[in-house]
């Protein structure tokens, strides 16, 4: 049953790529409208249109969605966001499905992919993070992203969590830009990304549902760095282990 279990996850792995690549032929067109409009213009056009790539690509891979929490962002200034990261699932359909424009932060080393890496450049704050110069200057983009009235979109493990725990421990980046910018932490659980399309084995995927839980904000005031980050991954660890499907 296992070795049929696995070979249908890989040939329904193979499909979903597939899919991507098709899907990603046909959307890429429109993101090229970026490349002459200003902030934030540029981002909220971004999102749109991956919104529209993702929709697509989900339902010819069969996957289904949801978003719980959007009242959240009612009346929000604009914030942190902060998301658990389980799979490679998780940044393709969480940032264009957040009620607001954001940018998130991501890998330089996607960028290099040919017709995607460029789609996700602009629609991200790029970081070598073996680079110091380029952490800072990509900590310095945050900033300017909050400057301009967008949402920062941040995932605080920094890759992606193959362990047993719900979480893996989190860096400072978030919670310092936070603090700094005295802009509220948004709480972020994507939940069974990881049982759809883990790290091992790898070309593995099985559909079903993610959903997307946006919980409370938390505000910096009266936090350290240490002292926030706590505080935001007890709540993300405590919903996780109580909403992952079983």
């Amino acid at each position: 049953m296992k070795l049929i279990r696995d070979i249908i996850g890989r040939i329904l792995a193979f499909w979903a790529l597939l899919m991507f690549v098709t899907s990603m032929f046909i959307f890429m067109w429109f993101y090229l409208y970026c490349l002459v409009l200003p902030e934030p213009q540029k981002t909220k056009w971004h999102r749109l249109v991956s919104q529209k790539w993702m929709s697509t690509f989900m339902l010819f891979s069969g996957i289904r969605f949801s978003v719980r929490g959007k009242h959240v962002f009612d009346n929000l200034e604009n914030a942190v966001i902060v998301c658990n990261h389980n799979s490679l699932l998780d940044i393709p359909v969480s940032f264009p499905f957040l009620p607001r424009a954001n940018k998130t932060i991501a890998k330089k080393s996607f960028s290099k992919v040919p017709i995607f890496g460029w789609i996700y450049a602009i629609g991200t704050v790029l970081v070598d993070r073996n680079d110091s110069k380029s952490r800072q200057e990509s900590y310095a983009k945050m900033k300017y992203v909050l400057n301009h009235g967008l949402d920062m979109l941040i995932y605080p493990e920094g890759t992606r969590n193959k362990t047993s725990e719900p979480l893996k421990s989190f860096y400072d980046g978030a919670f310092k830009l936070a603090v700094e910018t005295q802009k509220p932490i948004v709480p972020v659980v994507m939940l069974n990304t990881k049982k759809m399309l883990p790290a091992k084995p790898a070309m593995f995927f099985k559909p079903g549902k993610i959903s997307m839980h946006i919980l409370p904000p938390v505000y910096p005031e009266g936090h350290s760095i240490d002292s926030l980050k706590k505080i935001v991954y007890d709540i993300m660890a405590k919903h996780y282990l109580e909403n992952e499907p079983t």
